[in-house]
């Protein structure tokens, strides 16, 4: 699948990596293919703006996420009565803030390789199957921005929550990028 990736969606996939490395993340997932979309020069982060999204405000979103370790559904846990929110202020008072954050980067270690999360190499596939349903020969980052819209997962959730206070959806996107095909 590799081989049919771009320049412009392996500097993508790189730029993740990067991300990951920065904020000592275990591993990429999502959230750090959305910030390395959003503050790219293709055309995903053109879509974003043809949907009223500002890129550098989904960039920065999904960098807040990272930074707070944001990988579980706040949503689903306050449906069984778990607020995240809740307990970074208690962990904060109690121990100085930032404290969690802290905590998580002092665990992380140094390394050479970080793996891709299920959810990001879900989103991947999906990015293939999207340049497959277009007709398109190679796998751009507009294909992997499809991608994370199509898989369940955090990065397609901060998009999904950008482009709802931006006023549009999910299909306006789609149909921006799909534009964007057509328009290259």
């Amino acid at each position: 699948m590799f081989e049919r990736f771009t320049k412009e969606a392996r500097t993508a996939v790189q730029g993740a990596t990067e991300i990951a490395e920065r904020e000592r993340s275990e591993s990429i997932d999502t959230r750090h293919l959305v910030i390395t979309l959003a503050e790219g020069t293709g055309r995903a982060p053109a879509a974003l703006v043809t949907c009223g999204v500002r890129p550098d405000d989904v960039a920065a979103r999904a960098r807040d996420a990272v930074r707070r370790g944001e990988v579980l559904d706040a949503e689903a846990l306050a449906a069984v009565g778990i607020d995240l929110d809740e307990v970074s202020r208690r962990a904060d008072e109690t121990f100085g803030k930032g404290a969690l954050d802290r905590a998580a980067r002092k665990g992380s270690r140094r390394r050479k390789h970080w793996p891709f999360t299920a959810d990001a190499r879900k989103a991947l596939e999906l990015s293939l199957r999207e340049a497959v349903r277009l007709g398109d020969k190679g796998i751009d980052d507009r294909h992997l921005l499809l991608g994370l819209l199509r898989a369940d997962c955090p990065g397609g959730r901060i998009l999904e929550s950008a482009l709802h206070d931006a006023g549009s959806d999910v299909a306006a996107l789609r149909a921006a990028a799909e534009h964007e095909s057509r328009a290259a």
